[in-house]
């Protein structure tokens, strides 16, 4: 009996077998760790200067608006372009890029009189250089891992973000409280160069010999690739529609404040899903054990709306404390297995493309969920607004997956597409 509970719970352990085999594995996820914490700390000092610039809460969220169209145009670019040259050249041209962008923010806090118009224009930029980079970044995973260790290093890779979502808010909380924000944005900075530095050490990852110089036309396959591969689309599709429903970030401060009576605990509203996200990744070794991966992502989304909706309910903050950590859990083992099919099933001379695309559906989402959420709490009330969206998202996912009947059915050992990437990569 005490033998097989020690073998259940050694199932749930995170699997470390990616980190021990691959060097550039340990590169990219050391490197991608230092940057995301440098990332979440110019995060908070970025809005709070622009705040103590203009008094302005619309030039806060101004911000916002400059960085959607560079999101969306050179996210597609930046995953053609991830297509056709080499991968490690494209990640630190990029990372040059952003230090420099970096250390022009750092220069602004110095002057007498910051410069507004600037923070735009370098917000802008960042956008630029980070859609330039992240699907080259996103594109090398399945590259530098085996085949099945691909949900591993999904977890492992998550786990990480998931410490700098925690950490960076926090320390950049504390500097830009004691400190100031040119304190805040000098630790951005240094993250920065640090993760440049590292992707110097990487392999060289070439590009196919037959690849497709970046171009409306190569961007256009690379969507109508995604459109005709049913299970992809699904993938984009159920996530778009769970953090269109179902986002309820927007909505914190007045659900505290005026809702639970508990602006004091407002911090943990934000911390819950972060917690309950890498609660999941720590206890992910069950995941290499799970084939029918469309199943896992269909029930785990509707879990994150059901805990949504449930949390909205709550009595006290505790209660939804509580739902908001399980919502985060299943968001968690939702973005592990649409991760794991990505990867194990795109063939490396599209990866780059389909990972603009991904990265599009985790940016608009929310953002559109974040729309939806405070229009509908205004027009009724918070609670509602909550509610309503779990609600919805449970319906909405149930919907897409009866529409995509293929994702229900999707199955790693015999997909066809799963087997060609594994029997390339076995041939290597």
């Amino acid at each position: 009996m005490a033998a097989s509970l020690r073998t259940r719970l050694a199932r749930l352990r995170v699997d470390l077998t990616p980190w021990r085999g691959s060097r550039d594995f340990r590169i990219l996820l050391v490197s991608g760790s230092v940057f995301f914490l440098g990332g979440m700390v110019g995060y908070v000092a970025l809005p709070y200067q622009l705040y103590q610039l203009t008094g302005s809460n619309f030039a806060v969220g101004a911000m916002g608006l400059v960085t959607i169209a560079p999101l969306v145009v050179f996210g597609l670019y930046g995953g053609a372009l991830a297509d056709h040259v080499e991968r490690r050249t494209l990640l630190v041209s990029t990372g040059i890029a952003q230090v420099v962008i970096s250390a022009l923010m750092v220069t602004n806090t110095l002057l007498a009189h910051p410069q507004i118009w600037l923070i735009y224009v370098c917000g802008a930029l960042n956008a630029v250089a980070s859609s330039l980079q992240r699907p080259s970044r996103e594109a090398l995973l399945p590259r530098v891992v085996r085949h099945q260790e691909i949900p591993a290093a999904v977890a492992l890779s998550s786990l990480t973000s998931q410490v700098g979502q925690l950490a960076g808010p926090a320390l950049g909380g504390v500097l830009v409280g004691s400190v100031g924000v040119t304190w805040a944005f000098a630790v951005e900075l240094t993250g920065i160069v640090f993760a440049t530095l590292l992707y110097t050490r990487l392999g060289s990852y070439k590009a196919g010999d037959h690849t497709t110089a970046p171009s409306l036309r190569a961007i256009g396959s690379g969507i109508m690739y995604a459109y005709r591969r049913k299970d992809l689309l699904a993938t984009y599709v159920v996530d778009m529609v769970g953090m269109f429903l179902a986002m309820p970030i927007v909505l914190f401060p007045a659900f505290a404040t005026d809702v639970l009576k508990e602006p004091k605990l407002l911090g943990l509203l934000y911390s819950a899903e972060a917690i309950g996200a890498m609660c999941a990744s720590l206890t992910s070794g069950w995941a290499k054990h799970v084939h029918h991966q469309g199943r896992a992502v269909v029930l785990a989304t509707i879990g994150w709306g059901a805990s949504v909706g449930i949390a909205g309910l709550a009595p006290n903050i505790w209660f939804a404390i509580g739902f908001f950590a399980l919502a985060g859990a299943a968001d968690m083992v939702s973005v592990l297995f649409r991760s794991v099919i990505w990867n194990q099933t795109i063939p490396d001379e599209m990866r780059g493309r389909l990972a603009g695309i991904e990265m599009l559906g985790y940016s608009l989402g929310p953002l559109g969920g974040q729309a939806r959420s405070g229009l509908v709490a205004d027009l009724t009330s918070v609670r509602t607004a909550i509610v309503s969206g779990g609600a919805l998202c449970v319906v909405g996912v149930v919907g897409a997956a009866a529409w995509l009947r293929e994702f229900w059915r999707y199955d790693a050992r015999t997909d066809e597409h799963a087997v060609r990437e594994r029997d390339l990569r076995a041939a290597r």
